[in-house]
C-alpha cells in the first residue's frame, strides 16, 4: 500500500515520463550493485564485496525465510539484469553486478557466518565465477537476464560445495 502511494506521489509530482526515468535509474542502481559496477577495475570483484555486508544483514533472517528471500532475490536479479541489458544496450554489461551479489549470497547458503568462511566464500566464488566450470559457460547463453545470473548461480553452487567440504574437514 505504501509503495503504491509512493509511486502515485512520484507520478503526480513528476509525470509519467519522469516516473519511467526514475524507475529506470533505480533499476540501474540495483543492477550496478549500488554503483559498484562502475568500478574501472574488476567491477565483478567490487560487486561481490558489496554482497558481503548484504549477506551479513540477511544472515540474521531465520533459515526458512532466508531461502525464500534468496529465491525472490534470484528472480529480481534476473529481471533487473534483463532491464539493465536493454538500457545499456549490451549483453552481460560489466556494470551489471547484481548477478555477483546473487552468486555470493548462494555461496554462503547454510554456511557459518564466521569471518574465515566469509573470506573463503568470497575467494571461492570469485575463482569459480572467473574460471566458469561446466555448465557456467553454457548457462551464459540463456536469454536475457537468465544468462547473466545463471552462470553466477553455477559459480555460487560450486563455491558453496567447497565451503561445505571445508566445514566437514575442519575440526
Amino acid at each position: 500500500m505504501e509503495f503504491r502511494i509512493l509511486v502515485i506521489g512520484i507520478y503526480l509530482r513528476f509525470g509519467a515520463c519522469n516516473l519511467v526515468l526514475v524507475l529506470n535509474r533505480f533499476i540501474l542502481l540495483l543492477a550496478s550493485g549500488f554503483g559498484s559496477g562502475y568500478s574501472p577495475f574488476a567491477p565483478g570483484t567490487v560487486g561481490t564485496l558489496v554482497a558481503v555486508p548484504l549477506f551479513l544483514v540477511l544472515s540474521l533472517i531465520a533459515t526458512p525465510f532466508y531461502e525464500v528471500t534468496l529465491a525472490a532475490f534470484f528472480f529480481l536479479s534476473c529481471w533487473v539484469a534483463d532491464r539493465a541489458q536493454i538500457s545499456w544496450g549490451g549483453r552481460d554489461d560489466p556494470r551489471i553486478v547484481i548477478d555477483e551479489i546473487m552468486g555470493f549470497l548462494l555461496t554462503m547458503l547454510w554456511v557459518p557466518k564466521a569471518t574465515l568462511f566469509v573470506a573463503l566464500g568470497f575467494f571461492a566464488f570469485r575463482f569459480f565465477d572467473i574460471v566458469k566450470p561446466p555448465p557456467g559457460r553454457r548457462l551464459e547463453r540463456l536469454p536475457g537476464g537468465w544468462g547473466v545470473v545463471m552462470d553466477d548461480v553455477s559459480a555460487g553452487i560450486y563455491a558453496n560445495i567447497v565451503l561445505h567440504l571445508v566445514r566437514i574437514i575442519m575440526p
